[in-house]
């Protein structure tokens, strides 16, 4: 039986945000779905190498007062960040991280080299389209 695809076009580059969806992301690897993650505007900011991993480089979607309180929580409670888990689940199952091109332009990335290594290749709209049309789940975040 083939594995079922999980298609994720990640708009947001707000650690809230990237932080439910890495903990999506982690449940579809536990599943074994197969996963394509399409990185759109402000998220391709968030996937930029010099921004990456570091949280206080990142805005809060929802109530962004509560930035350093959903931070410390997160460090207590031993909570993996966003990168992490998705680093974790692309070494679980088949992830796919894709950023948009023009999304990587708006925010100064042009090559694949510009952005975290999870990143897998640079592609155009159409492909986000072509494997919303295909997967069994499409989320939009």
């Amino acid at each position: 039986m083939e594995p079922k695809k999980l298609c994720l076009a990640l708009y947001t580059g707000s650690v809230d945000k990237l932080t439910a969806a890495g903990i999506i992301l982690s449940g579809a690897a536990a599943n074994d779905m197969q996963v394509d993650i399409y990185v759109l505007l402000q998220a391709a900011r968030a996937f930029r190498k010099d921004i990456g991993d570091d949280a206080n480089k990142l805005n809060m979607a929802e109530n962004p007062d509560l930035k350093k309180e959903f931070l410390e929580s997160l460090k207590n409670l031993n909570v993996k960040t966003w990168v992490e888990f998705f680093r974790e689940a692309k070494a679980i199952t088949n992830v796919k991280i894709h950023v948009c091109g023009l999304a990587g332009k708006v925010w100064g990335g042009e090559k694949l080299d510009d952005f975290i290594d999870l990143a897998d290749d640079i592609c155009g709209i159409g492909a986000y389209i072509q494997s919303a049309e295909e997967a069994d789940i499409n989320l939009f975040i």
